[in-house]
């Protein structure tokens, strides 16, 4: 019998979502059905207890329903307790369970992918939305040696620091700070990470031309589109540069992984993606 699963959002005529767990499940096997279901902006909860009444097994869910996602699990990860929202959800044995995978997915995007081990770097973090707060206890947990969050305004920042203090206080030898991207002129970042949604409206954040060390990923989580930070560190010389788009997989694989107990290959998938 075949399971069924969702992504629901408003809108989501654009998800890649089905396209990336057909071919999931084409490559591994499984015997899944996966579509795109479009909520009204007040409709989330009904669809999902719909979903669920008609036997689906989980759904992704993106914007704008991700924190309202929190409200119906019986069960939070830590990922989920930080980030204050939700991007997968599992129905077993009449719970709820609710995971981010956003975190999982750019790690391993950056680790497998890119082939840059975490342990040890220096990560910058722009941004302190939601965005930002889904990756951020996936990079502590990778064992990055220092985290500067960096916003326009330092008490988002340290907001989002002191939020997520619980899940890094006790990791001696790593240094996380809050600040604004005037004070970052005196350092340098072996990943740097655009988690802002300034892709979107063609915007260049106020950066220092000199945070870059040698041999640095430049990393926007958006996708689809050259954005003015990736247009930036090619200027600077940074070799290393990309969109979201290995993200976007590697978090869909990890919901795979969740719901299925298997791990597809995304190399192909990405592959495919980029080609369209």
């Amino acid at each position: 019998m075949t399971d069924k699963y969702a992504v629901i959002g408003n809108p989501i005529a654009h998800s890649k979502s089905p396209l990336i767990h057909k071919m999931f499940a084409e490559q591994t096997g499984q015997d899944i059905s996966y579509e795109a279901v479009l909520a009204p902006p007040d409709g989330f909860i009904a669809t999902v207890k719909r979903l669920r009444k008609e036997g689906y097994k989980g759904c992704n869910v993106t914007v704008p329903f991700k924190q309202e996602a929190t409200d119906l699990a019986s069960y939070l990860t830590p990922e989920v307790l930080e980030a204050n929202s939700a991007n997968t959800l599992t129905f077993k044995d009449g719970a709820i369970v609710a995971n981010n995978t956003d975190g999982a997915g750019l790690v391993r995007d950056i680790e497998c992918n890119f082939g840059i081990p975490l342990q040890g770097k220096r990560v910058l973090l722009m941004g302190a939305g939601g965005a930002a707060r889904g990756v951020l206890i996936p990079l502590v947990f990778a064992k990055v040696q220092r985290m500067a969050i960096a916003n326009r305004t330092l008490e988002r920042a340290q907001e989002m620091l002191v939020h997520g203090q619980r899940f890094y206080e006790d990791r001696p030898g790593m240094e996380i700070a809050a600040k604004v991207y005037s004070e970052l002129g005196d350092e340098r970042f072996d990943v740097i990470i655009n988690a802002t949604s300034t892709g979107l409206t063609d915007e260049m954040l106020p950066l220092p031309d000199t945070i870059f060390a040698p041999g640095a990923l430049a990393y926007d989580m958006m996708y689809g589109r050259e954005t003015p930070f990736m247009k930036f560190a090619r200027e600077q010389g940074v070799a290393k540069v990309s969109d979201g788009l290995g993200m976007l997989v590697e978090q869909a694989a990890e919901a795979f992984y969740i719901w299925r107990g298997v791990r597809p290959d995304t190399a192909p998938v990405i592959a495919a993606l980029r080609k369209q």
